[in-house]
């Protein structure tokens, strides 16, 4: 990642913050490299049990644009795309958890690796987010294949 590109994440994440002088010059010298953002103003966050995640993430790879920022937490057990703000508070689905209005994420800063939490997306910092019907339709994909259906990609036996 590019230190431009790294600059024009960063002022889009902490774009969100109370206040996001304060959240930058916090987040660029903590030792974790981790800040907590508030949720539901520019983004909610779609979480997913890790494997679920990382199969959906693969399926979105493979649409034209991809997926917007995707994070995951240590040992990848859940997985979290960045979705239009509101999305959270209008989503049912089992086992998928959302963070909207009200809620903070642990971000680490755009191209540093941390202990914890990491980017499997990083932010473009144009603000590009997963469209969350695609993101459904994704989901069906991962677990249409997982469970050997219909939705399961080549090599298939009848």
């Amino acid at each position: 990642m590019t230190l431009a590109a790294t600059k024009t994440a960063v002022d889009w994440l902490v774009s969100v913050a109370p206040d996001p002088d304060a959240c930058r010059w916090d987040w660029e010298r903590h030792p974790l490299g981790v800040a907590l953002l508030p949720a539901g103003r520019s983004w909610d966050v779609l979480i997913l049990p890790g494997e679920l995640g990382q199969a959906t993430l693969d399926v979105l790879r493979l649409l034209p644009g991809g997926p917007g920022p995707v994070l995951a937490d240590f040992g990848d057990s859940r997985v979290g795309f960045f979705v239009p703000p509101g999305t959270a508070s209008r989503w049912i689905g089992t086992g998928v958890r959302g963070a909207g209005r009200g809620s903070w994420i642990v971000v680490p800063y755009p191209g540093r690796a941390t202990g914890g939490v990491r980017w499997l997306v990083v932010p473009d910092g144009s603000g590009t987010l997963t469209d969350p019907a695609v993101l459904e339709l994704a989901m069906h994909e991962a677990a249409a294949a997982a469970a050997g259906g219909p939705g399961e990609r080549e090599g298939r036996k009848p």
